[in-house]
C-alpha cells in the first residue's frame, strides 16, 4: 500500500489550495481516508475523515473552509482548503484505515509522507 500526498506549498493568507492523496495497493471503497496535519512544534492533529460511501467528518477548527472529495477513477482523495490562515501552516498527511472513520491518528494503518503547507500573513 502506498499513499502519495502532494499539493503543498507556500501561499498567502486568504488563498486556496488543493492537496491530493494518490492511493495504490488498496481498495478505495473499502477504506476510510483521513487527513491530518502537524503544525511546527506541535502534535499531529485530525483534520477530516471520509469513506467512499459514507459521510465526511471534519475537525471543528476547519469546518466551513476544508472540503474532502475524491476521484474514484484515479484512486485519489483531495483536501480543498479555502481562506487559508497562518495557523493552517503544517505538514499535511493522508492516511487510510481498513475500517470505519476515526479521528485518532493511532488507529490508521497506512500513511503518506506528508506535504507541507506554509501560509504567510
Amino acid at each position: 500500500v502506498q499513499l502519495q500526498a502532494s499539493g503543498g506549498g507556500l501561499v498567502q493568507a486568504g488563498d486556496s489550495l488543493r492537496l491530493s492523496c494518490a492511493a495504490s495497493g488498496l481498495s478505495f471503497s473499502a477504506v476510510s481516508m483521513g487527513w491530518f496535519r502537524q503544525p511546527p512544534g506541535k502534535e499531529r492533529e485530525f483534520v477530516a475523515v471520509s469513506r467512499s460511501w459514507g459521510s465526511t467528518y471534519y475537525a471543528d477548527s476547519v469546518k466551513g473552509r476544508f472540503t474532502v472529495s475524491r476521484d474514484n477513477a484515479r484512486n485519489t482523495w483531495y483536501l480543498q482548503i479555502n481562506r487559508l490562515k497562518p495557523e493552517d501552516s503544517a505538514v499535511y498527511y493522508c492516511a487510510a484505515r481498513t475500517s470505519g472513520p476515526d479521528s485518532a491518528a493511532g488507529s490508521y494503518d497506512y500513511w503518506g509522507q506528508g506535504t507541507e503547507v506554509t501560509v504567510s500573513s
